[in-house]
């Protein structure tokens, strides 16, 4: 089985490690409430779901628009934070296309390295696409440790980047959606997993 490491996006060795980064936090108002997403010149380094309002509901003539309410200015946001922001504005619109965007370059420590954490992130955003659900333990076998399911959970837990890595996709092998944001956001990943369904219009 393949488990090769270092295949998120990420900047060369000779930049800034991330506690040197000079962080940017841009704000954006989402279906899901007000996402906020935090970065420096090298890459993304977190996003945060702040479950501020119920998620948006979801209907024919509904908006599903992810519009940046908080930030420096365009040129101050810097490529890797603007990529982002069209990612996620492109995944809240038409869910369909996120499949054919490049990743913005990550910069979070968590996601780099031999840590088995960065294993299974990899594996899930590589593995899993959109519209596809896979259990923990099913996730743990595709990141070569079949015996590790309780370490694929703190695995989803420490992820620095939802949304971007698709945590929401992984469920019970009961078929169950499973707990999210430590329970507090369970209904965020059933919302999350009824839009990846969505179809582009013919």
């Amino acid at each position: 089985m393949n488990t090769t490491l270092h295949m998120f996006p990420y900047q060369g060795n000779d930049m800034k490690s991330p506690s040197q980064c000079t962080q940017r936090t841009i704000s954006l108002q989402s279906p899901l409430g007000k996402i906020q997403v935090s970065g420096c010149e090298n890459g993304v380094h977190t996003i945060q779901i702040l479950m501020d309002v119920p998620p948006a509901e979801r209907s024919v003539d509904a908006s599903l628009s992810c519009v940046v309410t908080v930030s420096n200015g365009q040129e101050e946001m810097g490529p890797e934070l603007q990529h982002c922001v069209e990612w996620l504005q492109a995944y809240f619109s038409e869910p369909w296309t996120v499949g054919r965007l490049p990743l913005p370059v990550f910069h979070h420590p968590t996601l780099h390295g031999d840590a088995f954490t960065s294993r299974v992130l990899h594996t899930l955003v590589r593995d899993v696409k959109l519209g596809e659900t896979v259990s923990y333990k099913r996730l743990a076998e595709m990141a070569g440790n079949p015996r590790a399911v309780r370490a694929v959970g703190g695995a989803m837990r420490r992820n620095p980047v939802p949304l971007l890595i698709p945590c929401h996709r992984v469920i019970s092998s009961s078929g169950q959606s499973g707990m999210y944001m430590g329970g507090k956001g369970n209904h965020l990943k059933q919302w999350l997993l009824t839009h990846e369904k969505v179809k582009e219009e013919d």
